[in-house]
């Protein structure tokens, strides 16, 4: 799946907003009666998740070499759930599939999977509502500390000392605040555009990673950390 150009997208936060406007109708399939989702029969549309992913990775291009460790490590996962979508997209298209599948084999937990390839995402996921929580709510926040709270939160409790070190080292390179605002912000926008944008993709990932949080613990991924 090709990253499509900055020229050709405006707003990488729009674009989210339009790739999780597909994700959200589908992890949260409707019985409004039954409280607790079909973890069995849910289905997370694996393009629409990977797009959401690889506009994260084109904000960390803009901020530049300072989020590195984890650009790398959301780079490394989004191909390897694309090769294993590749090798049979008619099939593969429902990330829930390919856990299923991995689950069944014994291979969910071990080695380069996919299943573990999901949950670092979701948690790079996790970590960018939290930052971007933190910022709508305060623009004149500081940013390496919005950065570290965001990372202590959602991060940190399943690294081991190795990435939490290169974290650490990578925190003490974050821009200020004003740089990352200006770097979010399409050319015909201002801070109250932003900020209603930011709401938005806040709105509708808050669900969408509660859904699949729960698929996780569905099948025990929810606490992997690590080795």
């Amino acid at each position: 799946m090709k990253r499509r150009r900055e020229s050709e997208m405006g707003s990488e936060l729009r674009s989210a907003i339009d790739e999780l406007s597909m994700v959200i109708i589908k992890v949260n399939p409707a019985d409004a009666d039954n409280q607790q989702q079909n973890t069995t029969t849910a289905y997370i549309p694996i393009k629409p998740f990977l797009s959401v992913c690889n506009l994260l990775l084109q904000v960390l291009d803009k901020i530049g070499p300072t989020m590195a460790v984890l650009r790398q490590d959301i780079y490394q996962n989004i191909q390897r759930l694309e090769k294993f979508h590749e090798s049979e997209p008619s099939v593969y298209s429902n990330i829930v599939e390919i856990m299923k599948k991995e689950n069944s084999e014994g291979k969910a937990r071990k080695g380069p999977s996919c299943s573990k390839a999901f949950v670092w995402l979701t948690r790079s996921l996790d970590f960018t509502v939290t930052l971007l929580q933190l910022l709508v709510e305060d623009f004149g926040r500081d940013m390496e500390q919005a950065v570290e709270e965001s990372y202590n939160i959602t991060l940190k409790p399943w690294h081991g000392w190795i990435s939490s070190a290169a974290y650490k080292v990578a925190l003490k390179l974050v821009p200020d605040t004003k740089s990352f605002i200006t770097i979010l912000m399409a050319k015909d926008e201002n801070q109250d555009i932003l900020k209603d944008e930011m709401r938005t993709l806040i709105s509708l990932c808050v669900p969408v990673l509660e859904g699949i949080h729960n698929i996780l613990k569905t099948y025990e991924l929810d606490r992997l950390k690590c080795t």
